[in-house]
């Protein structure tokens, strides 16, 4: 695939999984209550769960048909339907490498890292 076409399947998937993302947002904010984020919980149970099925899937048949679509299901969908479902990909990886301190390193650095660059991003537009 062409890097034109690879950036154009990254940004058809984004685009579809986050119109995706926002309904199911709406769906779990109707159903079940807004008192909770029901729906940012979903779709990153559900963007994990997917992006691990893709990761083997396509690691089986690496020049397969399936493989083709990699940068729209992988980077494009799953990255604009979640980018914890990356992120749990990189810490499994990393794992999977016989790093697991490395993991945990990059566990325990994200959550507090996120969290900070919320609270300074909303305290600089203040």
């Amino acid at each position: 695939m062409s890097a034109w076409k690879a950036y154009l399947a990254v940004g058809v998937g984004s685009g579809v999984s986050s119109v995706l993302r926002y309904g199911v947002s709406l769906f779990s904010q109707a159903a079940l209550g807004s008192y909770f984020p029901w729906g940012t919980l979903i779709v990153n149970v559900l963007g994990c769960y997917l992006i691990g099925w893709l990761a083997v899937t396509l690691s089986r048949s690496p020049h397969g048909q399936l493989a083709r679509l990699q940068p729209l299901l992988v980077a494009g969908f799953c990255g604009g339907f979640t980018t914890f479902s990356l992120f749990s990909l990189e810490t499994l990886y990393l794992v999977q490498l016989g790093k697991p301190a490395m993991a945990l390193v990059y566990i325990v650095a994200s959550l507090p890292l996120w969290l900070g660059a919320a609270v300074a991003g909303e305290r600089m537009a203040r």
